[in-house]
């Protein structure tokens, strides 16, 4: 019996700075713009509709992709990445090529009738954790970003971004996550914040690396449990007194840590949403945008897939 033809869930930012990096800015526009991330967006996008023949595409988008509310809890979140002399509430730092395109692919992503969804004050994990939990049926969430582990449920996996062609991205369901971290999904972030992660700013606790925080969380069985067991007056294994003490000093950390890491789910998300592209299609405006930065083929690639 053949599986249900899932939702496709873009982690978008993921993908389009995948495709800039990828690709040599020497493949431009007609007018001499670099479109590289662009025509490596649309060509993963064709690749990833042939391969998986979605019921849908939601594109997530980082409306805002440092919100305020995780800053106040841990100020380190993503500050590595704002744009120097900014305030460090405003700008990502963004390659100065790669900006143009990103708006462009907005337009070209709407104007296919693609739901491409963002919130103020939310990020991209937060909506597609809230498209994951509202939405009916299978849905396969593309992204390069282990926090969102999280999502994974028996109706939900991840196609995780890595080495080499699409052929090969791995599906991620709850055994892999197992396998691979020694952990479950529902201790996955409890798991996360504990070892850190300083490609998000989250620095963890000194001295746990990804074996000792696997064998910790999966020992104790929650990170509130693990903070109970070393706050007691004699730790004992796989505990350390060194790790309980640090563990103990860093927990006003970790809960906030916690938090900041965890998606929301209860986001309001449109029903249409979840249908193929086609709603919101503009056929005029697409071959506009097309033309003017010289993706054609890539969209018309994109459409035959999409058709079936």
């Amino acid at each position: 019996m053949t599986a249900p033809a899932p939702l496709l869930i873009l982690d978008s930012a993921t993908l389009y700075y995948r495709a800039f990096y990828a690709l040599p800015e020497k493949m431009t526009a007609p007018d001499g713009h670099p479109h590289n991330a662009i025509r490596g967006f649309l060509s993963m996008l064709t690749t990833l509709t042939r391969l998986h023949r979605p019921s849908g595409i939601v594109a997530a988008w980082d409306t805002d992709w440092r919100p305020q509310w995780r800053v106040d809890l841990v100020p380190t979140y993503k500050t590595h990445r704002v744009e120097p002399e900014s305030d460090q509430s405003a700008a990502e730092e963004i390659p100065d090529t790669l900006g143009p395109q990103i708006g462009a692919l907005a337009e070209i992503i709407d104007a296919l009738g693609i739901a491409r969804i963002g919130f103020e004050n939310f990020e991209a994990d937060d909506v597609i954790a809230s498209v994951a939990d509202q939405s009916p049926g299978r849905h396969l969430v593309v992204t390069s970003d282990k926090d969102l582990m999280q999502v994974i449920s028996e109706r939900t996996s991840i196609l995780l971004q890595s080495q080499g062609g699409l052929e090969k991205w791995p599906i991620i369901g709850e055994a892999e996550v197992l396998a691979r971290f020694g952990v479950t999904v529902d201790q996955y972030l409890d798991y996360a914040v504990l070892k850190g992660d300083p490609s998000d700013g989250l620095p963890g606790i000194a001295g746990i690396g990804d074996k000792t925080a696997a064998a910790l969380i999966s020992g104790y069985g929650s990170l509130d449990q693990l903070i109970k067991a070393a706050s007691a007056s004699a730790v004992q294994k796989p505990l350390t007194p060194t790790l309980a003490a640090r563990i103990v000093n860093g927990t006003e950390y970790l809960v906030a840590a916690r938090e900041v890491i965890t998606a929301e789910q209860r986001l309001p998300i449109s029903e249409w949403s979840f249908a193929a592209p086609g709603p919101g299609r503009n056929d005029k405006q697409l071959g506009e945008l097309a033309a003017e930065w010289g993706v054609e083929r890539f969209v018309a690639e994109l459409d035959q897939a999409l058709a079936g």
